[in-house]
């Protein structure tokens, strides 16, 4: 079992953060595209080779996220037609959730094997969840999974406010 630490910087415009590991060392790096289409995020490792891309799609009726691991697409993020309550599905080959991703308090699963689990952590500055990896090998599909879902929700924020002026 593996304990990581993202945490993002409330006020970075360009939405760069990093992933530590227990002993506070930066194991991955998060660079968000910056007023650029489509919006993406790049996860790098320790010599900052990119492991996951994460991409929005562009011209779509509803929002939609695609989640590559090492150059293959693993899962989709995608908000389903709801009249009040947004509502998201995640498409991945076997991979299931259990628990609540939205409030960011889940297990991932691999064919009924608990891979990941993920808790945010309350009362700190910006962001911040724990990840507790169980397979290390699905480790930075775990990684690209837990920013992908915090992109929808930020995507998800800033939908709202802008239609609440």
């Amino acid at each position: 079992m593996k304990l990581l630490y993202i945490k993002q910087k409330v006020f970075s415009l360009s939405g760069k953060f990093t992933v530590k590991d227990q002993q506070e060392k930066d194991v991955y790096y998060v660079e968000g595209s910056f007023m650029k289409i489509p919006k993406t995020f790049s996860i790098m490792n320790e010599t900052r080779d990119e492991v996951a891309l994460i991409t929005k799609k562009v011209f779509s009726f509803l929002p939609k996220f695609f989640v590559e691991v090492n150059g293959r697409e693993v899962l989709t993020i995608k908000k389903e037609f709801s009249l009040f309550k947004a509502r998201y599905t995640i498409d991945a080959a076997d991979i299931k959730v259990n628990g609540n991703w939205w409030d960011m308090n889940f297990q991932v699963l691999q064919h009924g094997v608990v891979i990941g689990k993920v808790t945010k952590e309350w009362f700190t500055w910006g962001d911040s969840y724990k990840v507790q990896i169980e397979n290390e090998e699905m480790e930075a599909i775990i990684i690209a999974f837990v920013v992908a879902i915090d992109c929808v929700k930020a995507d998800q924020a800033a939908a709202s406010s802008a239609g609440t002026i």
